[in-house]
């Protein structure tokens, strides 16, 4: 009769340590993919704290240039706006990403701008910055995929919708920057 009752009750706890199991990877790989985020978070901050530097530098030698600075403006604005809503944040963000390069680009342009050492230290960090964003979005996309895949294969599929795990999203290429502070056109 006792082996009886320890069959029984190895039978009932089998099921509830796979389920702890699971339950514990879908943790731990929903806080790695927090944790790439923020290191990508780190890093488009230092940026945001370069462009509005670099929307003035520029501003001064290419007035017609405007509505390229009025687009980042507005797309840091909303990325600003929907920090929280990963899905449209990414794509205001790279919006920035894709309209930052002709701006720096703009130095060909205008000679008295590629000459400027402010303009020229700006270029070089956003440069450095924006390697270094790619290289945080490559290991935010890992995670997320590494997330997505326990949380949509079987059985994790079942212990994620039992407590509600919900798939997260990838940044894409051209997503980066966190936008820029205050500026005024």
């Amino acid at each position: 009769m006792r082996m009886c009752v320890i069959f029984f009750l190895v039978i009932l706890a089998a099921p509830l340590l796979v389920l702890v199991i699971i339950y514990n990877g879908h943790v731990s790989r929903r806080n790695a993919v927090e944790y790439a985020f923020s290191s990508i978070d780190v890093q488009l901050k230092k940026r945001w704290d370069l462009v509005p530097q670099l929307v003035e530098t520029v501003k001064g030698y290419a007035k017609h240039e405007k509505e390229t600075l009025e687009r980042i403006v507005r797309a840091r604005q909303l990325a600003k706006v929907a920090e929280h809503r990963m899905g449209e944040r990414f794509m205001h963000e790279s919006e920035i990403s894709r309209d930052l390069p002709n701006l720096i680009g703009l130095a060909e342009q205008y000679p008295d701008l590629k000459a400027d050492k402010q303009f020229l230290w700006l270029q070089r960090n956003l440069t450095e910055i924006e390697s270094q964003i790619s290289a945080a979005r490559r290991a935010y996309n890992a995670a997320v995929n590494a997330y997505n895949d326990g949380i949509q294969m079987f059985p994790g599929s079942l212990v994620a919708g039992m407590f509600h795990f919900e798939r997260k999203e990838y940044f894409d290429n051209d997503a980066s920057e966190r936008g820029v502070r205050n500026v005024q056109l």
